[in-house]
């Protein structure tokens, strides 16, 4: 595996100064989609072509965990970036991500914490009065803030580096079906949901679906193994991730 997350995650492991050991961890692992090896996924990854790129900006750990969402977007969209978070540095790859004129970035948060000038609701098409030709042909990037929501709120306020970019709110209309991690809010979603919701936005619909029973799938591994459950390989999300998997095929 050598996507974006899984780079950061080795990159960050050779920084630390003691090994990092998740629960669950003493039957091994696959190095591959970080879940116990009796349950491993990655038979089942699913291929998908995504025009769209995602930034993750992710915090001190979030790398490290095996439930960590944003893996699974890079398991699927190839042009996944990743970038540790530090409140006195910032990588300048990113800052040259963030610059490359190829890409129309998108800070994803609600709207509530950001001045309304800054907020859109839909990406903003190609040649439109309000983006003229400069934004013709590029792009979207979506900007995640991967961690907790008292991370990503931190992160938030003390990156002066992405207060110059659109902050896209979404709407969803719906209830976070994740079920790996305790959340303090109910309207809360993961990064794995709310990558789809943008692939959606960005009328990339069948990658959004897809990414959507990607988490599906991992989860009930996931939690399979966790719990010491009954694993149904023949499960609704898994007969859907296949089902998506053949369109492409």
């Amino acid at each position: 595996m050598s996507h974006a997350v899984a780079r950061l995650r080795l990159a960050r492991l050779a920084a630390s100064s003691k090994p990092f050991l998740a629960r669950g961890s003493g039957g091994g692992r696959c190095l591959g989609c970080r879940l116990a090896a009796s349950h491993c996924v990655c038979a089942l990854r699913p291929p998908a072509a995504v025009r769209s790129g995602v930034c993750l900006i992710m915090g001190d750990i979030e790398a490290l965990k095996p439930s960590n969402t944003g893996w699974l977007i890079a398991d699927l969209v190839d042009d996944t970036f990743a970038f540790g978070w530090s409140r006195t540095a910032v990588d300048p790859a990113l800052l040259a991500l963030l610059a490359d004129p190829q890409w129309q970035p998108y800070l994803v948060f609600p709207a509530e914490y950001v001045e309304p000038q800054r907020v859109v609701t839909q990406l903003w098409p190609c040649n439109s009065p309000e983006t003229g030709p400069a934004h013709s042909g590029k792009r979207p990037l979506f900007v995640l803030l991967d961690g907790t929501w008292s991370e990503a709120r931190k992160m938030f306020r003390k990156s002066p580096y992405l207060d110059g970019l659109p902050v896209l709110s979404l709407n969803p209309g719906q209830v976070s079906g994740y079920r790996l991690r305790r959340s303090s809010r109910e309207d809360q979603f993961c990064t794995a949901e709310v990558a789809a919701l943008c692939l959606a936005l960005a009328g990339e619909l069948h990658a959004a679906h897809t990414l959507s029973a990607w988490l599906d799938v991992f989860s009930a591994h996931y939690l399979s193994a966790k719990r010491n459950l009954l694993l149904d390989r023949h499960s609704e999300a898994h007969q859907r991730l296949q089902d998506l998997s053949a369109a492409l095929v």
